[in-house]
């Protein structure tokens, strides 16, 4: 129980952004031995600082501070000048009409143009996600509402991203609900976690497989079921190819959306839950021209 409280601690002192640690401060001067500092180095900064007390934010910068980021530097891909995710402006014929939204401001061109899993015709969007992540859990209703009225061309996957322990064994849970048949039980998932303050996971990866299994039995799978799939190959295979596309398009925060393998886009770029569903439409209608 103690274990499963820090956890919950932990998860929710976590931002949603992958950002680098803020540095430590200066070593004060040697103060009086009367005065001396009895408390613990103050944590690493985990997200936006937050507006004093009755400062008005407006929709832009709440989307700003709606980014969920992981800050732990010993797991950011390295970058180079050979990474095929370089951002580079878009040629003026490339770019979304009527100046609605600009390339490098709501969304980023991904040069090269990575390769994607649907069929000619076909338009494929990505939402990188996290189901403990606080804002794709906010998210969810519109990408539901989405889903029932995107265009048939369009063919919408979802990437559980991959920077820790916790985030693996929750990407093995959305995996294994898909084989299942369970696609219902994301959302569970995401409202558990988010309203019932547990983090489906342990401490280990046999600990994260016995409350797992657990929460689908509660949810009408029965534990041969929940283990053959969590154990299967597939559900292996999905689980690498998540963390091969969280390294090759460096998601340094969730939710993102990738269009097509050529546009990324957030809720902080967007503005809003709203205004990123509406730019993911432009941008896939765009693509369906070409």
């Amino acid at each position: 129980m103690i274990r499963t409280l820090a956890l919950v601690a932990l998860l929710a002192l976590c931002a949603c952004a992958r950002q680098e640690p803020t540095p430590p401060p200066p070593a004060p001067a040697p103060a009086p031995a009367a005065a001396a500092n009895t408390q613990s180095p103050p944590l690493p900064q985990t997200g936006a600082v937050p507006a004093p007390a009755g400062a008005a934010q407006n929709e832009t910068q709440q989307a700003t501070a709606s980014q969920e980021s992981v800050e732990t530097e010993g797991e950011r891909p390295a970058r180079s000048d050979t990474s095929l995710e370089k951002i580079a402006e878009l040629p003026a014929g490339a770019q979304l009409p009527d100046g609605k939204w600009q390339p490098g401001v709501n969304y980023q061109p991904l040069v090269p143009a990575q390769p994607t899993s649907v069929a000619p015709g076909k338009v494929e969007v990505i939402e990188v996600f996290w189901l403990a992540c606080p804002h794709c859990y906010a998210l969810e209703p519109f990408i539901r509402n989405w889903l029932k009225t995107k265009p048939a061309y369009v063919e919408f996957m979802r990437v559980p991203v991959m920077w820790g322990p916790v985030h693996r064994a929750h990407a093995r849970l959305y995996y294994t609900f898909e084989a299942l048949g369970r696609d219902d039980l994301v959302s569970k998932a995401m409202d558990t976690i988010s309203t019932q303050h547990t983090t489906l996971a342990g401490n280990s990866e046999e600990e994260s497989f016995r409350v797992e299994q657990s929460f689908a039995a509660r949810n009408g799978v029965s534990a041969d079921d929940f283990a053959k799939a969590y154990n299967s190959f597939t559900v292996s295979s999905n689980v690498q190819r998540a963390e091969q596309l969280t390294q090759r398009y460096h998601v340094e925060g969730v939710p993102l959306m990738v269009v097509n393998g050529k546009y990324t886009t957030d809720l902080s770029k967007a503005g809003s839950d709203a205004k990123l569903i509406e730019l993911v439409n432009d941008l896939v209608a765009a693509e369906h021209r070409r």
